[in-house]
């Protein structure tokens, strides 16, 4: 099993978050917002350069509106 940022399974997460939020029309800026975060934490995870852990993902699909199943579904890993 690959654990990097840079396996195709991660980048898939990646841009599935990316899709989310431009679906949501929320831009990088509004995201970090409802997340209290930097603008540059969104471009990380959103670029694969940075990991996000499980809980990180809970609170960046809720902050895009979106139930975490709904995320692993569309990722393919929810059945």
């Amino acid at each position: 099993m690959e654990k990097s940022i840079y396996s195709a399974e991660y980048q898939r997460l990646c841009t599935l978050l990316r899709e989310l939020r431009r679906e949501a029309g929320l831009t990088q800026v509004q995201v970090a917002a409802e997340l209290d975060v930097p603008q540059s934490f969104v471009s990380k995870y959103e670029s694969g350069e940075r990991r996000l852990d499980v809980i990180e993902l809970r609170h960046v699909a809720r902050a895009l509106g979106v139930p975490l199943r709904v995320v692993l579904e569309r990722l393919g890993v929810w059945s």
